[in-house]
């Protein structure tokens, strides 16, 4: 349930096409749905603009796919992070439109196309392994409504190519920046571009990277004034405050 959604069962209701006992059965899951193992929270879209997201590991398969058919009979755009392979079996068997969106290592259901984002989104990755988490953060940017470009493999090893999509830099609105190693990249973006900067650390590098604490200390203390930082590999939680800002 959205704004735009409970407002026109309200004036159904006003204008007579619906009865009011109709309403109150499309709003018995106000505010969540309990199927007993989870508490699926149906009022979010209302209080956030944007509906539950399914974090996928730990949870068995059929409670997944259970979460995510329930989610999906709302007609919202319905996303899992991290699934596996048994968990996008057993969903899609509920709902087959449902798309394993490997890059993200992500299951997304698309069923609305609204752009609700003011500008493009930008999102941009270190190196090649840095993808999965940018893709993530693609992801998730793209299903809440936004206009979502991708510029990966241009870390600070080769500045020339992140300098060859300085257009595009400047053209954003809000930029994701996924790196490990050492991290630099998002202050490098942040001192070209004028827009706020979330930079995602990434688990990316080798022992004194510390599984992307290295990164993450580093993006936690950029002398880049517009950067802002999630936590480790959280390109979901990127693209979900990117997308936030992108509507203000």
């Amino acid at each position: 349930m959205d704004a735009d959604r409970l407002k026109s069962l309200l004036e159904r209701v006003r204008a007579g096409e619906l009865s009011p006992d109709d309403a109150l059965q499309e709003l018995k899951d106000l505010p969540f749905e309990d199927l007993g193992f989870a508490k699926v929270d149906h009022h979010r879209p209302l209080r956030m603009g944007a509906p539950e997201v399914i974090f996928g590991p730990g949870k068995p398969s059929e409670q997944l796919a259970e979460i995510f058919a329930s989610l999906a009979a709302k007609g919202n755009n319905v996303l899992a992070t991290r699934v596996t392979d048994e968990q996008v079996a057993a969903t899609r068997a509920r709902v087959p439109k449902a798309e394993h969106v490997i890059a993200a290592r992500a299951l997304a259901l698309r069923q609305k196309e609204e752009k609700l984002g003011k500008g493009t989104i930008v999102v941009v990755s270190a190196g090649t392994s840095d993808v999965p988490v940018a893709e993530e953060a693609a992801l998730t940017a793209e299903l809440m409504g936004n206009e979502v470009a991708r510029i990966f493999d241009v870390g600070v090893a080769g500045l020339h190519r992140l300098l060859a999509h300085r257009e595009a830099l400047a053209a954003a609105r809000v930029l994701v920046v996924c790196a490990g190693m050492e991290g630099a990249l998002p202050s490098v973006v942040g001192g070209l571009v004028g827009v706020p900067v979330i930079a995602v650390p990434t688990s990316v590098g080798y022992g004194a990277s510390f599984g992307g604490l290295t990164a993450l200390l580093a993006m936690m203390n950029s002398c880049a004034s517009n950067v802002t930082v999630v936590n480790i590999d959280n390109g979901f939680g990127g693209g979900y405050v990117a997308s936030l800002i992108n509507r203000l």
